[in-house]
C-alpha cells in the first residue's frame, strides 16, 4: 500500500488549493482516507475523511465549510480542496488509509496504518 501526495505549495492568505493522495498499486476505494496535518512542535491534527464503505465524510470542527474531502474512482485519488485558507492552515499535509472502515469508528484512534509522505502547504502573502 504505497500513498503519494501532491498538490502543496505557497498560497496566499484567502486562497485556495486543491491537495491529491493517490494510491498505488491498490484500490483506494477500499479504504477511509484522512487527511492529516502537522506544523513543527505541534502534535498532528485531523483535518477530515472519506470512508470507504459509504462514502460518509467526516471533519474537524474548525475545518467545516472551508474544506472538502472527496474521491475519485477512475484516477484513485481522494482529495482535499482548501479554501479561505489562514496562515494557521500552514502545515505539512498527510493523508492516510486504513481498509474497509468507516470513518466514524476510526477518526480520532490510531487505526490509519498506511501513510504518505506528506506535502507542504504554505499560506503567506
Amino acid at each position: 500500500v504505497q500513498l503519494v501526495e501532491s498538490g502543496g505549495g505557497l498560497v496566499q492568505p484567502g486562497g485556495s488549493i486543491k491537495l491529491a493522495c493517490a494510491g498505488s498499486g491498490f484500490t483506494l476505494d477500499y479504504y477511509a482516507v484522512g487527511w492529516f496535518r502537522q506544523v513543527p512542535g505541534k502534535e498532528r491534527e485531523g483535518v477530515a475523511c472519506i470512508s470507504s464503505i459509504d462514502g460518509s465524510t467526516v471533519y474537524t470542527d474548525s475545518m467545516k465549510g472551508r474544506f472538502t474531502i472527496s474521491r475519485d474512482e477512475d484516477s484513485n485519488t481522494v482529495y482535499l480542496q482548501m479554501n479561505s485558507l489562514t496562515r494557521e492552515d500552514t502545515a505539512v499535509y498527510s493523508c492516510a488509509a486504513v481498509m474497509y472502515r468507516r470513518c466514524s469508528s476510526v477518526w480520532g484512534t490510531n487505526e490509519f496504518d498506511a501513510w504518505g509522505q506528506g506535502t507542504l502547504v504554505t499560506v503567506s502573502s
